[in-house]
């Protein structure tokens, strides 16, 4: 991590959507290349990033936004309180602790609603991030996006308080 200052967090606004779904996408093409080919790319964002379908996904999830200098740098979408639906960061922030502060953002206010674990499905650029922060594989899975599929991995974590953490 770098000397870079934690991004400050808030809530999702309706307003955000524009903004996260460019986010989503320009993650997607610049992070998503060594695991992804370009046509899985194109699929994945025009599904993830379609801002019709990603406001009401958003205002249904416990949806946090790092921004930083008044600039959405990353976002996490909590969904039941037990799923880490969405999870993205700004290419220019990758590995500068913005997914970390997300991620450990939403896993305290799960467990302060009582959750015992959280699981997500990883991307394959995003499943060695997630397993640094303690999560476990648990399956591999094929998911299609229009014509075309993608794989990535389930992971779950116990939380402070569940069955690991007793």
């Amino acid at each position: 991590m770098s000397d870079t200052p934690a991004a400050g967090l808030r809530p999702f606004l309706p307003s955000d959507t524009p903004a996260l779904a460019a986010l989503i996408a320009e993650s997607i093409f610049e992070l998503t290349g060594d695991d992804y080919d370009d046509e899985q790319q194109e699929a994945w964002a025009a599904a993830a990033a379609d801002e019709e379908m990603l406001a009401p996904r958003l205002a249904r999830a416990l949806t946090l936004v790092a921004e930083r200098d008044g600039e959405p740098v990353g976002f996490i979408a909590l969904a039941d309180n037990k799923v880490i639906d969405l999870l993205y960061v700004r290419p220019d922030v990758a590995g500068e602790g913005v997914g970390a502060q997300l991620l450990d953002a939403a896993e305290r206010l799960a467990a302060a609603r009582g959750a015992k674990s959280l699981t997500a499905d990883a991307s394959d650029t995003a499943l060695g991030f997630f397993q640094k922060q303690g999560y476990v594989p648990t399956s591999r899975n094929t998911v299609p996006r229009g014509t075309v599929w993608l794989g990535n991995t389930t992971v779950e974590k116990q939380l402070a308080g569940g069955p690991a953490g007793r």
